[in-house]
């Protein structure tokens, strides 16, 4: 759940027909698995200092005992809007999932959440959706946060529920949107999976190079990384992505 910063350089025109002699070649590479929730827990516990490991204990503890929406307001959200101050800026978005997941926060809770909460509370919500939501309902969250310019609210929506659920239309555009915004495509989860073989994205990207190329701008790296990627092999039979051949 870390932001990291990438540089971006440009290409000339050939390297974005794919000429060898021009482009080089970048080795596929897995995200790094999405961290469980003991693991999210045991990190806190090991790095918050006292007095925020008994405000999270504590925390967890109340959205346990009361679950759920409860009136305009769960005691548990207010411990969501609390979790910056109380655990510090590069704990609080774990703290948050935990609690959305001690609250057994479903698709209601967590969509109320999103639309009234901070950006930082909606950037926990969309952390949270591949622990806590196993069917595509939540989507139209992704949907919102993938419409934003918000580079942080972008990373966190190309996360594994939107690998797992997003159609092939709508994930190719995601990467895009990475591409224009900055956004680092390793954010992407499931990327060298989703990618291999998928000669609509392969155009885009293409598009999107020649585009910039005309216009006398730098071409990111990162669609590079990715236009190798779509010239991958693409998954054996039976473990292709259901919606990887949609167009």
């Amino acid at each position: 759940m870390k932001d990291t910063d990438r540089s971006a350089t440009g290409r000339g025109p050939q390297a974005a027909s794919g000429d060898a002699r021009t482009r080089t070649r970048h080795p596929a590479q897995d995200t790094a698995p999405t961290p469980s929730l003991t693991d999210l827990r045991h990190h806190l516990t090991t790095h918050l200092d006292p007095v925020a490991r008994t405000w999270l204990d504590h925390a967890l503890d109340e959205a346990a005992a009361h679950p759920g929406l409860h009136g305009p307001v769960s005691v548990w959200e207010l411990r969501l809007a609390e979790a910056g101050r109380r655990c510090g800026p590069a704990y609080a978005d774990a703290a948050r999932v935990l609690i959305l997941d001690a609250a057994r926060a479903g698709t209601d809770a967590l969509t109320r959440v999103y639309f009234q909460g901070t950006a930082d509370e909606r950037r926990a919500v969309l952390h949270a959706l591949p622990h806590l939501v196993s069917h595509p309902g939540a989507l139209p969250l992704i949907e919102d946060a993938l419409r934003t310019n918000d580079t942080r609210l972008l990373g966190a929506a190309v996360g594994p529920y939107a690998a797992r659920h997003l159609t092939a239309h709508a994930w190719r555009h995601s990467v895009l949107k990475c591409l224009f915004t900055g956004v680092p495509v390793d954010d992407v989860a499931d990327l060298p999976r989703r990618a291999a073989g998928d000669v609509e994205l392969a155009r885009m990207l293409g598009d999107y190079a020649a585009e910039r190329t005309a216009a006398g701008r730098t071409v990111p790296e990162d669609l590079y990384r990715v236009l190798d990627l779509t010239e991958s092999v693409t998954p054996a039979p039976g473990t292709d992505h259901p919606h990887v051949k949609e167009s």
